[in-house]
């Protein structure tokens, strides 16, 4: 058996929470999707450098000395681990903003916008 039904406080208060959900799933998708785009550059930088060339690299805060051969494979390995990453990101957003659009419309919330757009929808028509 369920319990008494949610207050109006209470189903505000989850419609608030799975929108701060889907603007974390934002943030952070497109923070990485600036971290793969730098990925793509020193990529194309390096890619025509012969292998043997000096190259340093960031790792853990301390600039290391390596070579475009050691360096060129790990960063698009890195690329392909952010693209794989920002899939599934963008599938658990999709999903996130489904079941978000679902309580919405299931507990029929209107945002202040959509009320303000309905009443001078109906000030046009009076």
């Amino acid at each position: 058996m369920s319990g008494p039904p949610p207050s109006q406080q209470e189903i505000i208060q989850k419609y608030k929470q799975l929108q701060s959900d889907c603007t974390q799933f934002v943030t952070k998708i497109s923070e990485l999707e600036v971290e793969r785009n730098e990925h793509d550059l020193v990529i194309k930088t390096l890619a025509p450098l012969e292998g043997d060339r000096k190259a340093f690299r960031l790792v853990g805060g301390v600039l290391v000395e390596r070579t475009v051969g050691e360096v060129l494979p790990s960063v698009t390995e890195n690329r392909v681990n952010l693209n794989t990453v920002l899939e599934n990101l963008t599938k658990m957003l999709d999903e996130k903003q489904k079941i978000t659009l679902a309580y919405k419309n299931e507990h029929n919330i209107r945002t202040q916008e959509e009320a303000q757009q309905d009443a001078k929808a109906q000030q046009m028509a009076a």
